[in-house]
């Protein structure tokens, strides 16, 4: 990681004050990403910088470098990391028509200083001929004494554990949380270890019968050269479970400017070319992410899951409640 912070100093360095690049920080780590910033640069003459790392890490990098930081916009995965950069006050409002007028209000910073560019469900992933699609509907039922033994979930630390858990909390509040995440680690089949697509595949073969995975995992998994991941999702199904007053939990991939962004037209451009239709349709097809924009559809890996109706809560509020989550999580055990 240090390589390529000290990589992307050099690289920023030289083109602080050119007027024809942007400079993006991204966590994202894909292919698709990839493929779009060339296409951004085909499209508008504008080169595109990208120092990659872990989000706490370009979190911290902007903050550090304060108001001498090259940093146009930040790209990071989950609510909960947009947030943390909304608070430490590193990103700007952005005034664009074209981003407030189609991204819907629940997946953007209230203030306009982050839009969210694709979103992806928390799901169930289950074994096929065990029957659990009859008994599972939501997420409080993963708590249900009838699953022990049965669930695959990675650690209380991953970002998107938290944010299923801080949605649990604006549901029910922490009280009845705390109930729910001790429920759960009671029925884990075994200590959690792992990504997402490791309780996928330890499912698959037979440990534990449910896993909690994103959606996005589970299409990166059947368009997959390595052979134990695109056999593993061949005995498996997907399952959308909703909250008991609720939709199915989503999150989000995001970006904003930031705060002393010495290209903010550049960066505006840059994140409004990002929600456009084309940029959209190649997230979908690409990465097997759902689209914000309204009118670009899932691909058809994706769209033959089936479809869901969306959790209503904002996504904003994934974040704020993040620190209760993480405090639930270690009362309740869950590591």
């Amino acid at each position: 990681m240090l390589k390529k912070l000290a990589l992307g100093t050099l690289v920023l360095a030289s083109s602080l004050f050119a007027s024809n690049e942007v400079n993006v920080y991204s966590h994202r780590h894909y292919d698709t990403d990839k493929q779009l910033f060339k296409m951004f640069e085909e499209k508008t003459g504008i080169k595109v910088n990208v120092v990659k790392a872990k989000a706490s890490a370009l979190i911290k990098r902007i903050e550090s470098e304060g108001k001498n930081s090259p940093a146009d916009v930040l790209i990071t995965v989950d609510a909960g990391r947009l947030y943390q950069a909304t608070e430490k006050d590193l990103l700007q409002s952005i005034d664009s028509d074209y981003l407030t007028k189609n991204i819907p209000a629940q997946l953007r910073d209230k203030d306009n200083k982050w839009f969210a560019l694709t979103k992806r469900s928390r799901v169930a992933v289950y074994k096929l001929g065990t029957g659990i699609e009859k008994e599972l509907k939501t997420y409080e039922d993963l708590a249900d004494p009838k699953f022990k033994g049965k669930i695959m979930v990675r650690s209380s630390n991953n970002i998107y554990n938290q944010s299923l858990m801080a949605a649990m909390i604006a549901h029910h509040g922490e009280e009845k949380a705390l109930e729910w995440a001790k429920g759960v680690v009671a029925n884990m089949a075994k200590k959690p270890k792992g990504n997402d697509r490791y309780q996928v595949k330890a499912v698959a073969n037979g440990i534990g019968e449910i896993a909690i995975a994103n959606t996005y995992y589970i299409g990166k998994m059947v368009d997959n050269k390595e052979v134990a991941q695109a056999e593993a999702v061949k005995k498996v199904k997907i399952l959308f479970p909703k909250f008991e007053n609720g939709g199915t939990h989503i999150n989000v991939s995001g970006a904003g400017v930031a705060k002393y962004s010495p290209n903010k037209e550049n960066a505006i451009k840059f994140v409004e070319f990002l929600a456009s239709p084309d940029a959209q349709e190649l997230f979908a097809k690409g990465n097997f992410e759902y689209p914000v924009l309204k009118g670009v559809k899932p691909s058809k890996l994706v769209s033959s899951w089936g479809t869901f109706e969306d959790d209503t809560i904002s996504i904003n509020t994934l974040g704020e409640n993040n620190a209760k989550a993480v405090k639930i999580f270690d009362q309740a055990g869950w590591r």
